[in-house]
């Protein structure tokens, strides 16, 4: 049994612990909204671009459309885009995206293709390095946040338009936490190589833009300059909602880690109690029985 010592500077040591992950919470929880709102004002933009696009699409030559609409014909080399977060003490968030990319790199290499991942997130790279690291092309960081830039995005997307001109891959996708609530976020695969547009006769019942849009001076014209701005769309709502679902899990994880403590330190305490209540008690009977024997 530990003693009264040793209980009290565990105790000491919880409530450490506890004061740490409820800051950390409030931070999280006072970052939250702004991510939020950022996550949630990107998806109008995001979603109407893929509808123009597949407007766009469904007007134009797809047997000779441009290579980010229609792909080059090929699959055999296929780049994931992996975004996960810097930093750790966020729940199931970064293991989630890890469990995924290990799976879909499996599926795709069962099916014979050859894969490359471009990291965005520390934690991710960092644990999958060890095993999937000969096929990394590159690892960024620092671009997640409250402040999410858009340049960052296009970066990214320039990086992927230069990969797909040259013939490095074929095909490209994406893998983020899209955010659902503050406790629920949904590990989310897109594609971007080709461009994943929707169902055209969806997207006209919707919206009417069979009807109502014309576009100058050509639909292929149009669509050629538009898809390079669309990928980075993607990409940056992409980050934006990994954003905003790092902050919520980190939230709800220190939340649980703080009560968790204070659970913890209830039980400490009563054992404490006993323990101390028991030492009392053993040194009344000494004493006793020392004077009884005298």
């Amino acid at each position: 049994m530990a003693n009264l010592k040793d209980l009290k500077n565990r105790i000491k040591s919880v409530k450490s612990t506890q004061k740490i992950t409820s800051a950390m919470k409030m931070v999280a929880a006072a970052k939250l909204r702004r991510a939020q709102e950022n996550a949630e004002q990107s998806r109008p933009y995001a979603d109407r671009m893929r509808t123009m696009i597949a407007d766009l699409a469904s007007r134009s030559d797809q047997a000779n459309g441009p290579t980010l609409l229609v792909g080059n014909g090929k699959t055999d080399q296929h780049l994931l885009v992996v975004i996960s977060a810097d930093r750790g003490l966020c729940g199931g968030f970064n293991g989630g995206i890890i469990r995924a990319t290990r799976r879909e790199v499996e599926r795709c290499r069962a099916e014979g293709k050859t894969v490359r991942l471009l990291m965005v997130g520390r934690k991710a790279a960092d644990a999958l390095r060890r095993e999937l690291g000969d096929i990394f092309i590159d690892t960024l960081e620092g671009i997640q946040g409250t402040s999410v830039s858009f340049s960052d995005a296009a970066r990214i997307s320039q990086s992927v338009q230069d990969m797909v001109g040259d013939g490095s891959i074929d095909t490209c996708s994406i893998v983020f936490n899209r955010f659902v609530s503050a406790i629920s976020q949904e590990v989310t695969f897109l594609s971007l190589v080709p461009a994943e547009v929707g169902d055209t006769e969806e997207a006209d019942a919707d919206t009417g833009t069979a009807v109502l849009t014309e576009y100058e001076p050509d639909e292929a014209s149009v669509l050629t300059d538009l898809l390079p701005r669309a990928l980075s769309t993607q990409i940056f709502a992409a980050i934006l909602e990994s954003s905003a679902s790092e902050l919520a899990a980190r939230m709800t994880a220190m939340d649980n880690a703080t009560r968790n403590a204070g659970d913890l330190i209830d039980r400490l305490t009563m054992q404490y109690n006993r323990t101390r209540q028991a030492a009392i008690t053993t040194e009344l009977i000494e004493i006793i029985s020392g004077a009884e024997a005298l």
